[in-house]
């Protein structure tokens, strides 16, 4: 895949308030998403207090939600973790992985927020603009906003609000799980980005190409497959 290059990783913590604030304003979560076949999930694992990021990308067929492709890469993040700045530590690595895909996905999941930020750059947003794909934010745990109560059947959902504007839904993926957080990342909407995650469940509480890449990063942090 085409990586573009907008800004340098090794910045404070100042700088990258900075970058959040003027890439966010690049942000486009107004599109529809059109027909797709083709969706990538990403995800980043790494040892407490280490400066090594593991990266997984899988793409997956969206009429089966089988494995087309799976891209891994190992690299040192520059940025120490800060909450709110968590994109600045483990994009590079994602990227990395990123640049080795050889397939087209149409649209890409992430486990990590879209617009869903205090400063609406989260990690689907941000490495959305260095992709310029359509990217959703699916995370495990609420960063910034408030919801209302959520029916525990699945396919429920309410809003994410924060200061007035809605940020995301809080999904209901599997009956009486916790739910997840899906906003909307770059170059789609969020209706589109609720429904990309729904189309891509199979019985679990993470949507398939989270939870591919998930357990991808996990074997390749513990030595049990090669980055590739």
């Amino acid at each position: 895949m085409h990586v573009d290059s907008l800004h340098r990783w090794d910045v404070t913590v100042a700088e990258a308030t900075r970058l959040q604030r003027e890439m966010a304003a690049r942000v486009d979560t107004s599109p529809p998403l059109g027909d797709w076949s083709l969706v990538a999930g990403a995800d980043i694992s790494y040892m407490k207090d280490s400066s090594t990021m593991y990266a997984a990308v899988v793409v997956l067929r969206r009429e089966d939600m089988s494995v087309v492709e799976v891209r891994g890469a190992v690299a040192e993040t520059p940025f120490a973790y800060q909450p709110g700045f968590l994109s600045f530590r483990e994009a590079p690595a994602l990227l990395e992985a990123f640049a080795r895909v050889e397939s087209d996905p149409d649209v890409i999941m992430f486990d990590g927020q879209g617009i869903a930020h205090p400063r609406r750059l989260g990690l689907a947003s941000h490495v959305g603009l260095w992709l310029q794909k359509p990217s959703v934010g699916c995370a495990k745990s609420r960063l910034t906003g408030r919801f209302g109560e959520l029916d525990l059947a699945a396919g429920s959902s309410v809003d994410l609000v924060d200061k007035g504007e809605v940020i995301g839904q809080v999904l209901r993926t599997k009956k009486g799980v916790q739910p997840v957080y899906i906003s909307a990342g770059h170059l789609i909407d969020l209706p589109s980005s609720v429904a990309v995650a729904l189309a891509c469940c199979r019985g679990y509480r993470l949507p398939e190409p989270t939870r591919q890449a998930h357990l991808r990063v996990n074997a390749l942090r513990r030595g049990e497959v090669e980055p590739t």
